[in-house]
C-alpha cells in the first residue's frame, strides 16, 4: 500500500517481537543466567513472557526476589551469553524491511525504542540492516537508566524535537502501548509478537496490525482523519 505523506509525524518502533524475533536468544540466555544462579530454569517455552518488558524484572520474578544483588549477578550471567552469542540468535521479521522502505518513502522518520540495552540495541539492528531505515535507535543504559519505557520516550521525544501527540508507537507488548498512551502517541498493537490482543488492548493499544508487511496500511489508517 502506499501512503499518503504525513509532514511532522514520527513513527517508533520496539525492537524485540516487533522488528525482530529473539526468542531464541533471550530464552537461552536466561535459562543460561539461571543456571549460573543454581537454579533450575523452566523450560524455554515459559520464558516468553521476559521477552520485551524490562528483563531485571523478568528476573526478579524468576529468582523470586527483588534485592537488587540477587537480580544484578543474574543480569551479568544473560550478558555473558548475550553479548557475544545470544543477541545473533534472532530474525528479523518477514517483511519488515519493506515495511519500513514503504514509510520512509511516505517521508516519516523512523525511530527504534525499546526496553533493551542500547549498545545491543544497535548491533542489532545493523546486524538485520535496518539501521539505515532510522534516524536514531533509543534503549536504555547497561545500569538501567530509562529501562521503563515511558521514561525512554521522555528522552527520545525531546532529543528530536517530536511532538508526541504526532508519532505513533508500534510494539507487541502492553509496555509499548502504555508508554504511547502516558505521552499522548497513538499506539499501534503488533500481533504477531509476544503480546497477546488482551494484553495490548488492556494496555491502551486504539489499533492493531497483524504483519509486518500491513504497517503502512495500518499507520495510514490510524492516522486518517475521522
Amino acid at each position: 500500500m502506499t501512503l499518503t505523506p504525513f509532514p511532522a509525524v514520527a513513527i517508533l518502533f520496539d525492537l524485540d517481537g516487533t522488528l525482530t524475533d529473539p526468542r531464541e536468544g533471550i530464552t537461552k540466555c536466561i535459562a543460561h543466567a539461571m543456571e549460573r544462579m543454581g537454579r533450575e530454569p523452566p523450560p524455554l517455552d515459559e520464558l516468553t513472557f521476559a521477552i520485551g518488558p524490562p528483563l531485571r524484572a523478568s528476573l526478579a520474578k524468576l529468582l523470586g526476589t527483588t534485592a537488587r544483588d540477587e537480580v544484578e549477578r543474574a543480569l551479568a550471567h544473560y550478558r555473558e551469553r548475550f553479548a557475544d552469542v545470544g543477541l545473533y540468535e534472532n530474525a528479523a521479521y518477514a517483511g519488515i524491511g519493506e515495511a519500513l522502505a514503504g514509510l520512509r518513502e511516505a517521508g516519516l522518520p523512523l525511530y527504534v525504542a525499546t526496553s533493551k540495552p542500547r549498545v545491543y540495541a544497535e548491533r542489532i539492528v545493523g546486524h538485520f540492516a535496518l539501521d539505515a531505515h532510522f534516524e536514531a535507535i533509543h534503549g536504555c543504559e547497561l545500569d538501567g537508566t530509562r529501562e521503563d519505557k515511558r521514561e525512554l520516550l521522555a528522552h527520545l521525544f525531546p532529543s528530536h524535537g517530536l511532538d508526541p501527540e504526532r508519532a505513533v508507537m508500534i510494539g507487541d507488548r502492553g509496555v509499548d502501548m502504555v508508554a504511547a498512551r502516558h505521552h499522548g502517541a497513538r499506539a499501534l498493537g503488533a500481533t504477531w509478537g509476544y503480546g497477546s490482543r488482551d494484553e495490548l488492548r488492556g494496555a491502551g493499544a486504539q489499533a492493531f496490525c497483524d504483519s509486518p508487511g500491513d504497517i503502512p496500511g495500518c499507520v495510514a489508517r490510524l492516522l486518517a482523519p475521522r
